[in-house]
């Protein structure tokens, strides 16, 4: 029976481990959680008293240990992304562009896309309507960072 009792143990702590880092939502550690149960319970009936409270004991300890290894920060260092973006959204300097300069998409704008100015590469945006890419356009507002164009007719 010890076997059974192992796998139901197992099995559970592969469900919590998993309602952790894959699937969260409730149900694989709430079924995790029923396996480990009914491991512990399976050793108290069919192997007595002392084997259901060392099964207990062990369970429990398995499972205080993985929490005190989840929780350290080196262990999530480990899953997360490491890399820094530095680089930054349009660096418009207004003596670059001026309101009526004309330019030419370079991807579609729907509402937003690349275009290009004076021979350096931006990202605008227009008011309303989309725009496809390699068209004419023309800057009408300036707004900080963002840069609202529209076609040229």
């Amino acid at each position: 029976m010890w076997p059974v009792i192992i796998i139901l143990i197992l099995i559970g702590l592969v469900m919590l481990i998993l309602e952790i880092l894959i699937l969260p939502g409730g149900v694989a550690g709430v079924v995790g959680f029923c396996l480990m149960v009914a491991g512990i319970w399976t050793a108290y009936t069919n192997e007595g008293a002392v084997a259901g409270n060392i099964t207990l004991v062990v369970t429990l300890a398995i499972n205080i240990i993985g929490l005190v290894l989840a929780l350290r920060s080196k262990t999530w260092r480990k899953a997360m992304l490491s890399a820094k973006i530095d680089s930054r959204v349009n660096v418009v300097d207004p003596s670059d562009l001026q309101i009526g300069d004309i330019g030419r998409t370079i991807s579609r704008l729907a509402p937003m896309g690349k275009a290009i100015f004076k021979e350096k590469y931006f990202e605008v945006s227009t008011n309303t309507e989309f725009i496809d890419q390699n068209e004419e356009i023309e800057i009408l507002k300036i707004d900080g960072k963002k840069i609202i164009v529209k076609q040229k007719k």
